[in-house]
């Protein structure tokens, strides 16, 4: 039935007029988890579906890209068709009036699957297509959640791959005003997990450990915590860590006082994220703030960004955090009904830029 559905001939039509009812169909395989959403209007989430790569990948301690492109194959299809049965799709050139995919940046490979598959879908349904980049759809994932949220606003974007503050004048309209200049904050969380062997993911893992620990009981640096500079920096904070771990290992430590090491690790990254946070605000004069992206899950970071007295804080449920369909869809809407418009020439762009 479902191939029916993708490979068969349909009729031009007219799309539907109604923002609040038009369906944008939401395509995510950036990485290592295939998404796909039913989105109606700006914020309604019809259906959702999402198959992750954790456990595949966890055994070699990091996403295998050819794995993950070969992994984003296999789900598509049932992953789409699950979609539709728990939407209550039954003719989707007529119930879906847009296909939103993420573009970039991600892996080339696993970004491959997922925009081919759009186009394929885009021109087997007769629809419009629209390429969103991967860090406004984080962003989106606040839009998503509340109606509240409107430009301007800052939005910190902290991931395994990316953490950067930019402004948002209007919705299409970026500026970054700062970027890390070596390891995003996620990675660095990976890299200590690694160095402590608590396994992949390792965000989480610090995270759970840190909430026992004591955040005082090692004296790590805050990364730029004295520059004026909107900029991050985690490598020195990871070197930092590693030699207090080889001084605690030659002391004959045993075993090591894991919470400790990683409450005063994140202690450590709270403190860089929060500082460059108020820094933008007191630069730009703005106090509404939307934080997204993986480590926006933090517990330890959601905290110290609550804390900010002079802020109107922003922060997406844990599920909108991660990377997700919902988000993609969310963004593919506002961009459509600002009037963008993509053609089948489509492409993924792995270095794609927001701003």
């Amino acid at each position: 039935m479902l191939l029916r559905f993708v490979f068969g001939v349909f009729g031009m039509r007219q799309l539907t007029k109604d923002p609040d009812s038009f369906c944008t169909l939401g395509i995510e395989t950036s990485c290592d988890e295939t998404g796909l959403c039913l989105l109606r209007g700006p914020r309604e989430i019809r259906a959702e579906v999402l198959a992750s790569q954790i456990e595949e990948h966890a055994p070699y301690g990091g996403v295998i890209p050819e794995m993950a492109s070969r992994r984003h194959q296999e789900m598509f299809l049932p992953l789409l068709e699950e979609l539709f049965r728990r939407g209550g799709v039954e003719n989707p050139s007529e119930e879906i009036d847009l296909i939103a995919v993420t573009q970039g940046p991600g892996l080339m490979g696993a970004l491959l699957v997922g925009v081919m598959s759009a186009k394929g879908l885009a021109q087997g349904w007769n629809l419009p297509l629209l390429g969103v980049n991967h860090l406004e759809g984080h962003i989106f994932a606040n839009v998503l959640h509340s109606s509240r949220l409107e430009p301007p606003f800052l939005n910190l974007v902290v991931s395994g791959g990316h953490t950067e503050i930019f402004l948002v004048r209007a919705y299409g309209s970026y500026e970054l005003l700062g970027r890390t200049r070596d390891d995003a904050a996620g990675e660095a969380y990976d890299k200590v997990a690694k160095m402590l062997d608590l396994g992949y993911p390792g965000g989480p893992k610090v995270d759970a450990l840190a909430a026992r620990g004591n955040p005082g009981a090692f004296d790590f640096p805050v990364p730029l915590g004295n520059s004026s500079e909107i900029a991050f920096s985690f490598s020195g904070l990871k070197t930092a860590v590693l030699w207090k771990i080889e001084a605690l290992k030659k002391k004959g430590l045993s075993p090591l006082p894991l919470e400790d090491i990683c409450a005063s690790f994140q202690k450590a990254v709270v403190a860089s994220l929060t500082g460059k946070v108020r820094l933008a605000m007191k630069q730009t004069g703005i106090l509404r703030v939307a934080v997204s992206g993986g480590v926006a899950a933090n517990r330890g970071l959601r905290r110290g960004l609550s804390e900010i007295p002079e802020g109107d804080i922003f922060m997406p449920p844990p599920a909108l955090c991660t990377d997700n369909a919902a988000m993609i869809a969310a963004a593919g809407y506002n961009g459509h009904m600002r009037g963008r418009r993509e053609t089948l020439g489509l492409s993924p762009n792995p270095g794609m830029e927001l701003a």
